[in-house]
C-alpha cells in the first residue's frame, strides 16, 4: 500500500461528528446537500515532502503521540482500493475494487491543527486496515456489500466492551454510486479552504498514482467508545463481516473467546502503545 494515495472522507455517518466533537470543525464548510458528507482529507500521499509522506499503516499497533495529554480514539470504518482512471490531469472515475475494515485513529485535541489531515498522521502506526481485503463484484444495491455489517471491541484489562455501534455497511449516509461520484466531485474540485485541502492539486504532486485507498468515515460510537480515550496496554478490534452468515452476537462471542478464525471478515487488531 505504500504507494498508494491513502484519503479519509469527514462525515459520512449521521451523529459521529458530533460525538467526536468535531462538527464545529465544519462550521464554515458548506455541504452539497443536507446529510452529506463535509469533505475528504489526506493521511498519506506517497513521496510528500511533509508529514503526509510518512507511511502511518501498521495493522497490529497505534503508536500514540508523543504529547501524554493527547486525547486518541480509533474510527471504525470502511475503506475502499480503488484504480483511477483519469483524464487531462483530473480524475474521471474510481473503480471499487476491494473494501475492507479500517481504523482511522484520530487526535481529538490538538488545538494546534489547522486541517484536519494533522490529526490523522500523528505517527508511523495511527491507521489500521484489515487482514483481509474483500474482492467487489459491484459497488451497487445487489453486490457484496449488501451482505456486510461493521462493528468494534475495546479490549482492556482481560474485558471486552462495545465500542462502535453495530451498522450495516449500506447505511452510510453516501454509499454506492452516489458516494463515488461526489468522491470524483471532491477530489478534483476541493478547495483549500477552513480544516480542508485542495486535492487535485495534492494529487497532481504526487504523480497521479494509480490506486486510491480512500475510508469513506467513521461509524457512530457506543456510549464506551464516545466518552473513553485509548491508552497503552488497550487492544482495539474492528469487523466487518457477512450478517447473513453470522449475527452480532456471534461476533461478539468469538471476541470474547479471542476466536479470530472469521473467513468471510475482514479485521483490524491493534495494540495501543504508548510513543
Amino acid at each position: 500500500m505504500k504507494q498508494c494515495m491513502c484519503f479519509g472522507v469527514a462525515g459520512n455517518f449521521a451523529g459521529h461528528l458530533e460525538q467526536a466533537g468535531e462538527a464545529s470543525d465544519f462550521h464554515n464548510v458548506k455541504a452539497d446537500e443536507e446529510g452529506a458528507p463535509k469533505g475528504i482529507f489526506p493521511f498519506y500521499i506517497p513521496g510528500s515532502k511533509d508529514f503526509l509522506g510518512r507511511y502511518c499503516i501498521d495493522n497490529s499497533k497505534v503508536v500514540l503521540p508523543q504529547d501524554p495529554k493527547a486525547e486518541v480514539q480509533a474510527e471504525p470504518e470502511i475503506a475502499l482500493e480503488c484504480e483511477v482512471v483519469y483524464k487531462d490531469g483530473k480524475i474521471e472515475t474510481l473503480l471499487p475494487k476491494y473494501f475492507m475494515a479500517f481504523d482511522d485513529t484520530s487526535v481529538r485535541n490538538d488545538k494546534s491543527a489547522t486541517k484536519i489531515s494533522q490529526k490523522k498522521n500523528f505517527s508511523i502506526a495511527s491507521k489500521g486496515m484489515g487482514n483481509k481485503k474483500i474482492k467487489i463484484d459491484k459497488f451497487s444495491k445487489g453486490g457484496i456489500c449488501d451482505k456486510y455489517s461493521i462493528t468494534a471491541f475495546l479490549l482492556s484489562d482481560g474485558e471486552v466492551y462495545e465500542y462502535g455501534e453495530n451498522s450495516e455497511i449500506a447505511s452510510y449516509s453516501y454509499f454506492y454510486e452516489k458516494l463515488i461520484e461526489w468522491i470524483v466531485k471532491k477530489l478534483n474540485t476541493q478547495q483549500d479552504f477552513s480544516v480542508l485541502e485542495n486535492l487535485n492539486e495534492i494529487i497532481n504532486n504526487a504523480s497521479c498514482p494509480g490506486h486510491i485507498l480512500i475510508a469513506i468515515g467513521a461509524t457512530r460510537y457506543t456510549h464506551l467508545g464516545e466518552t473513553r480515550f485509548l491508552k497503552d496496554g488497550d487492544e482495539i478490534v474492528i469487523i466487518t463481516y457477512d450478517h447473513t452468515k453470522n449475527t452480532f452476537e456471534d461476533i461478539k462471542s468469538k471476541i470474547k473467546d479471542k476466536n479470530f478464525d472469521l473467513p468471510d471478515a475482514s479485521i483490524v487488531r491493534q495494540k495501543i502503545l504508548k510513543a
